[in-house]
């Protein structure tokens, strides 16, 4: 793509008319170097459709104004921002299963658990990205949400609030890690995580690259 310029004294001239013979004998006119940039530039625009500049207020649109000044603006084609609304809302029907081959639960008390139990009603997760890699996590039976204290301790919330959000993140060995967007201990990261006996542990006392921390979201069977 071509950039425009204004026209300049020594780019484009008004020299006097040209003109080229034919084959009939006629002696026939060439444009003028300035009607040739004119004429690039109009078909620059018809082509751009839409055009913004890094111009004087009020010039970035109106190429002709700035011609007209003679500032010395540049065009290029609008680059429109994208949009990542459509990972928004997303939701998955899920069981978060353990690296320690435990499913995560809560039940209808709010007590957040592990349970070796495949088809346990409890543990049949709805995962609802919220932004772009934070999500709430609820049980569908109860319809609590995962929730995480300031102290770390996991918990089932019946209303849903900042302390429901967790950061997904996707492990080198393609499991999920999940840590509270909201808490963090001494300035370290959070994560929900279930010990060799199906216990909760603590946020801070769990590692990203632990065991105890990664969950495989497993469809529902």
């Amino acid at each position: 793509m071509c950039r425009w310029t204004p026209p300049i004294a020594h780019l484009c001239p008004e020299p006097a008319l040209i003109s080229a013979t034919v084959s009939t004998g006629r002696a026939v006119p060439l444009p003028t170097a300035a009607s040739l940039c004119l004429a690039c530039f109009i078909l620059l625009l018809v082509t751009a459709g839409t055009t913004t500049g890094a111009c004087p207020p009020g010039v970035g649109r109106e190429p002709f104004q700035a011609l007209a000044g003679g500032l010395n603006c540049s065009w290029t084609l609008e680059r429109h921002t994208r949009s990542y609304n459509h990972l928004e809302g997303d939701v998955r029907l899920r069981r978060l299963y353990s690296a320690n081959k435990f499913f995560l639960c809560i039940d209808k008390t709010g007590k957040v658990d592990g349970t070796r139990r495949k088809n346990y009603p409890d543990s049949l997760m709805e995962i609802r990205s919220v932004s772009v890699g934070v999500v709430a996590i609820k049980s569908v039976s109860n319809g609590l949400y995962l929730a995480m204290s300031k102290k770390g301790t996991l918990f089932g919330s019946v209303k849903y609030n900042p302390s429901c959000k967790f950061k997904e993140r996707i492990e080198e060995n393609g499991y999920n890690t999940y840590a509270s967007l909201r808490w963090k201990h001494g300035g370290r990261q959070m994560f929900v995580s279930l010990n060799g006996r199906g216990k909760p542990r603590r946020g801070h006392k769990a590692r990203r690259r632990h065991p105890s921390t990664h969950f495989l979201p497993m469809l529902p069977s």
